[in-house]
């Protein structure tokens, strides 16, 4: 009776149409890559959307089987690096992906009702967005976590490099200068360079003690300058006296510089200011902040709900912050200090962690928050603005390096990446 029901069966399934039986395929695998497939469906997904993004900006395009044959190697190693990042444990949280979204529409000035809009407007399927984000963050954290460990940049590199910019003409800064001249007469004598030494140190600690440069210059120099506070307006570094340029050469803004001797007497210099595409300035934050990780124990909602308790506690002033972190935090280098960060420039931090932390008020403490770390809230404890010239130089050059090399490594990675693993072309 079965083998009859069987036959009945394929005889039923050999009498439908072909057309029917065409309508019928939903997709096809069009590569194997290792333990995973890429499907036919996302092939032409990505083709239509280069198709679609061309033609928004008046765009020509290379045929549909180049377009094709791009999108399926994107395709090839979108997988394997997902694939390892299920190897690795790494994954993305709804609530990261929310907060990543919300970011991308704030830097778009729209609500995420708008930007949701808009999303569907131009790609039609907001929940494939959110997936496609979902992959891109993923497969950037996989890069980043196999390639980074790849790099070592020395600090005689970054020097080495520094010297040689330096060397071929890095000298665009301008120098705002303040200069007081404690005089010496044409022919003085040993008492007279004696006492004009020391009126300059008096003047230097008057300085030091917080007194107004440029009224301490209308007080007691000597100089060309004296009635406009010692200003020597805007001079190239080339353009100042020698003595001058190189007292001057890395120093910041607000630095006090001297006594200087020359033959028309003892020199105090100051840096009003300093401009040019070599002058950086930053912002600072001082912060204290505390981490929950979820967990097998600990769920993403109670980890939340742990935190926002101890914000309504702390805010009617019955937590007292640094105990609740010495506690609770689980980020080993800032618990034992009570969630103190100390001062730091706020772009170190994840950028959910630095977003949160530049919107804040001074002494505000944020509703509870997710990074790829876990559950956080911060508190702002205070900012100041850092002249770091010299600082933001090498920055620049080792991030210079560190890109360079990022390039080279990462298409090593995914070239090796792709020379281990099993792929088969479907025809």
């Amino acid at each position: 009776m079965r083998l009859l029901f069987c036959i009945v069966l394929l005889g039923s399934l050999l009498a439908l149409p072909q057309s029917y039986a065409a309508e019928r395929e939903i997709d096809r695998i069009a590569a194997i890559v290792d333990s995973g497939v890429v499907l036919e469906s996302e092939v032409r997904e990505i083709v239509e959307r280069v198709k679609r993004n061309a033609s928004a900006q008046g765009q020509g395009l290379p045929s549909d089987e180049v377009l094709r044959v791009q999108a399926l190697e994107r395709l090839i190693e979108t997988s394997l690096q997902m694939q390892m990042a299920n190897r690795m444990g790494l994954q993305i949280s709804d609530a990261q992906l929310d907060q990543t979204i919300q970011r991308i529409a704030a830097g778009e000035n729209m609500t995420l009702d708008q930007f949701r809009l808009q999303v569907e407007r131009e790609e039609g399927s907001y929940q494939q967005f959110r997936e496609r984000l979902r992959e891109e963050i993923t497969t950037s954290e996989v890069m980043r976590n196999a390639v980074q460990r790849r790099i070592y940049i020395s600090p005689q590199e970054v020097e080495s490099l520094l010297r040689v910019m330096q060397e071929q003409g890095a000298t665009s800064e301008q120098y705002n200068i303040g200069h007081i001249l404690i005089g010496l007469p044409s022919q003085p004598g040993t008492d007279d360079i004696e006492q004009a030494r020391r009126q300059a140190e008096r003047v230097l600690e008057l300085l030091k003690d917080g007194t107004d440069f440029r009224q301490q210059a209308i007080t007691s120099s000597s100089g060309s300058r004296a009635l406009e506070g010692g200003d020597m307006g805007w001079m190239n570094i080339n353009e100042m006296p020698t003595l001058f340029a190189e007292a001057i050469r890395g120093k910041r803004r607000g630095d006090l510089i001297g006594p200087l001797r020359s033959g028309a007497g003892f020199h105090i210099l100051t840096i009003f200011d300093i401009r040019g595409e070599n002058v950086a300035e930053i912002l600072e934050t001082k912060s204290r902040h505390v981490l929950i990780r979820p967990s097998i124990i600990v769920s993403e909602e109670r980890a939340r709900d742990r935190l926002a308790r101890f914000v309504a506690d702390f805010r009617a002033g019955n937590a007292d912050f640094a105990e609740f972190a010495r506690e609770h935090s689980e980020d080993p280098g800032s618990r034992n200090s009570g969630g103190d960060l100390g001062w730091a420039e706020p772009d170190i931090f994840v950028p959910e962690f630095r977003d949160t932390l530049l919107r804040l008020e001074l002494n505000e403490i944020s509703e509870p928050f997710r990074t790829e770390h876990g559950w956080h809230v911060v508190q702002l404890l205070d900012r100041r603005s850092v002249d770091a010239t010299a600082d933001r130089q090498r920055e620049q050059i080792y991030r210079m390096i560190f890109n360079r090399r990022f390039n080279e490594e990462s298409t090593s990675f995914l070239r090796e990446l792709r020379d281990e693993a099993y792929i088969e072309i479907v025809d």
